[in-house]
């Protein structure tokens, strides 16, 4: 995370930049390099792996968005030092699909270096206010320690890599529960939700990039209807996203002060947002399996990507919606159990019957959410026609 002044959120807001979508484009590549790892392995200890990288590049993208809103990126050599760092996370994204194996060095110094620029570029921020200084002072071991951690799991192999990966994470994202929240531990609300509502845009694309990717060169008739199958979905997890959840939990980012809204944008955005995007990942990954061979039966883990992919996804807003709003979102949850009910059968059924059953469930939900609070959702959407 990254402070920003507490005088006044409205201060602080302003739009997106070019150069901060400039630099998530290299992110959402990364993206991309973690759906090709997974590919690559489909096995359990591939799943694993690649959860892994993807929390690593997600902690390394959130301190970012969180930077975004306590400094203009886009002027003089604070621009430069970001496209610096966003040719670093380029060569982290290159190195994904190894880098637990021969590229795991280069993965590690990389990765580092893009967190170095940022704890700079963090103080560069906090120059001379002692409520900007003070956080960052205490956040500084842990950002330097993790890296270090996943540097130094280059060097190692088997399963004391991955023991050094674990311990890698546990120190980036325990980090601010240990060193707690104080003066300066702020976000400018809007900016910092539209950012990241971006990046769930952007983890989407992936999506439709995996059903592009799988379909190849031979369009026959199971492979354009998997891939309309697969565009319903990810058009269903879009609506989710953002007709009205975004929105409420927006609104309640921007209504909280203080250490409340400090906690809120550390929850419900650094963390998570985590799963919705680690959702969309394996359903990507999932979902170009089945596109490669939609005759053929999934195999356990790709059955398991599609089906958990889709729930973790919903399960995942079922959390975010909780802990922006306080209530339970009960339609989501019970599609995300379904969903998860459904993977015995994924295994035994062709692959398009087990996409069929994933669109049949997000469709249904978001059919029932549309339908059963038409009025609700049009007050929420247009508050001054509404009032």
């Amino acid at each position: 995370m990254t402070i920003v002044n507490s005088e006044s959120a409205s201060d602080q807001e302003h739009q997106v930049t070019p150069l901060e979508l400039f630099f998530d484009l290299v992110f959402v590549f990364a993206i991309t390099q973690v759906t090709k790892l997974l590919a690559h392995d489909p096995t359990w200890h591939g799943v694993l792996r690649g959860m892994l990288v993807l929390a690593a590049l997600w902690w390394a993208w959130t301190t970012y968005a969180s930077l975004s809103s306590a400094m203009d990126v886009d002027e003089g050599g604070v621009r430069l030092a970001m496209l610096a760092s966003t040719a670093a996370m380029l060569v982290v994204a290159l190195a994904v699909p190894e880098a637990f194996g021969g590229e795991a060095v280069l993965f590690g110094v990389a990765y580092l270096l893009v967190r170095l620029v940022h704890l700079a570029l963090s103080a560069l921020a906090g120059r001379g206010d002692p409520d900007r200084h003070s956080p960052l002072v205490r956040f500084a071991p842990t950002a330097i320690l993790g890296p270090s951690l996943l540097l130094l799991a280059g060097f190692a192999h088997g399963n004391v890599r991955i023991a050094a990966w674990v311990a890698a994470l546990a120190v980036d994202y325990l980090g601010p529960f240990v060193i707690g929240l104080g003066r300066g531990w702020q976000v400018a609300p809007e900016h910092f939700a539209e950012r990241h509502g971006l990046i769930i845009l952007i983890a989407l694309g992936e999506s439709i990039v995996a059903i592009g990717t799988g379909a190849g060169f031979e369009l026959t008739t199971g492979v354009v209807t998997a891939a309309v199958l697969g565009i319903v979905v990810v058009t269903a997890l879009w609506w989710l996203y953002f007709d009205v959840a975004a929105i409420f939990a927006r609104r309640r980012l921007m209504q909280a002060s203080g250490l409340d809204r400090a906690r809120l944008a550390r929850d419900a955005y650094n963390y998570l947002h985590l799963p919705l995007v680690a959702g969309i990942v394996l359903f990507a990954f999932g979902l170009k399996t089945t596109i490669g061979d939609v005759g053929a039966e999934l195999a356990t883990v790709p059955a398991v990507a599609l089906c958990g992919g889709a729930a973790l996804y919903l399960l995942g807003h079922m959390a975010f919606l909780f802990r922006s709003t306080g209530r339970i979102f009960r339609r989501r949850t019970i599609g995300g159990v379904v969903l998860l009910a459904f993977i015995p059968v994924a295994v035994t059924v062709p692959a398009l019957v087990a996409l069929a059953l994933v669109t049949a469930v997000c469709s249904l939900v978001v059919a029932y959410e549309v339908l059963r609070y038409r009025e609700h959702r049009f007050r929420v959407r247009h508050p001054e026609i509404a009032d």
